[in-house]
């Protein structure tokens, strides 16, 4: 059986350094891969013209570039795109694409399937499945159709980031290093329930934005929808970030699904703000997008209206996130989901 190549997406410039070295291939041939591979995006060994022939040819029989276009799109009337990518053993993610002015957000998953299995979330109903390797993270983004227009990257689509650093990270470095795209550590924000030892990883590793996934501010409440709280108490949480600045460019924000009869009240709303007390941060409230077979109702606008007014009002800066794409499976993981059932 023919040995499956290596791919040269994903590769930090180190692991380069060490596969042309292995090849036989002086070190400075790495920083040429990295150029074509990240800056440049082609697709096939090839095109790196300034790699001689004999040194391509032996990169072609160790390597391949490693980009693989989406397999399937679903195009929302409000031009949010739903991109599904083929990963290994025949599973799908999905990378959401989301223009908005003179910005354009890309929703990136870290994992097929998810270990956290939240009450109101699609992609844990498919159960965890595997980690996405560095090659599959990156090549959601530097195969998307619409790279070019791109301005940020958040990390909130399939999958615990934090549940899968060996791989997030070195995508990561990628991204922000100049080697690769050279991008300001400020275009990203990673999500996390507040997987505590994980976190600490991932504040340490650099300066881009976090997300916390809250969406009740009374710990017991939590762990009826967020089984994770059991785990990984909120308040442990808490008290980690509060050893760190966010006082400056960097931002911590945390993330409140609103639901009707669970976590809307004034109530609530008071506990919130005494659980975030002396934290710099922001709450981005989110309305629920309706899954299968789960009893969770959302607000109306009046009542996330109501909600985020009182928040302000009593010192928390409070946004409602614009819902978008409810036309095209809005929730995480339904795309891919029902891509799954239809393979069977």
């Amino acid at each position: 059986m023919e040995e499956m190549k290596r791919k040269l997406a994903g590769m930090t410039l180190n692991d380069l350094t060490a596969a042309v070295k292995e090849a036989g291939m002086p070190a400075f041939t790495a920083k040429q891969i990295a150029d074509w591979v990240y800056k440049k995006r082609v697709g096939t060994i090839d095109e790196m013209s300034n790699i001689s022939l004999k040194n391509r040819t032996r990169l072609n029989e160790l390597f391949e570039v490693g980009y693989v276009a989406p397999a399937d799109e679903a195009r929302s009337v409000d031009g949010t795109v739903k991109y599904l990518y083929k990963v290994d053993n025949n599973h799908f993610v999905e990378a959401v694409y989301i223009p908005d002015g003179d910005r354009a957000t890309l929703c990136v998953s870290s994992q097929v399937g998810c270990k956290m299995n939240c009450l109101f979330c699609m992609t844990g109903k498919q159960k965890y499945t595997a980690n996405l390797s560095t090659n599959e993270i990156i090549n959601q983004i530097l195969a998307l159709p619409e790279f070019e227009k791109l301005t940020n990257i958040v990390f909130m689509g399939m999958g615990e980031p934090c549940d899968n650093l060996d791989n997030l990270l070195p995508a990561i470095e990628i991204l922000t290093s100049e080697y690769g795209l050279g991008w300001s550590p400020h275009r990203l924000t990673v999500s996390s329930v507040g997987i505590r030892k994980g976190l600490k990883r991932l504040l340490d590793s650099g300066d881009y934005h976090i997300a916390i996934s809250l969406h009740h501010p009374i710990p017991q409440q939590r762990a009826e929808i967020m089984p994770a709280e059991k785990g990984f108490p909120i308040t442990e949480v808490l008290d980690l970030l509060r050893q760190y600045d966010f006082s400056h460019q960097r931002r911590l924000t945390f993330e409140y699904i609103v639901f009707k009869g669970v976590n809307e009240t004034t109530f609530h709303a008071r506990k919130l703000i005494q659980l975030l007390d002396g934290i710099d941060c922001r709450i981005n409230l989110i309305r629920y997008h309706a899954i299968p077979g789960v009893p969770l109702e959302g607000v109306s606008n009046e009542e996330m209206i109501k909600l985020r007014d009182f928040l302000t009002h009593n010192g928390l800066f409070t946004t409602i996130r614009a819902s978008r794409g409810e036309d095209i499976f809005a929730a995480c993981g339904m795309l891919s989901t029902l891509k799954q059932e239809k393979k069977q």
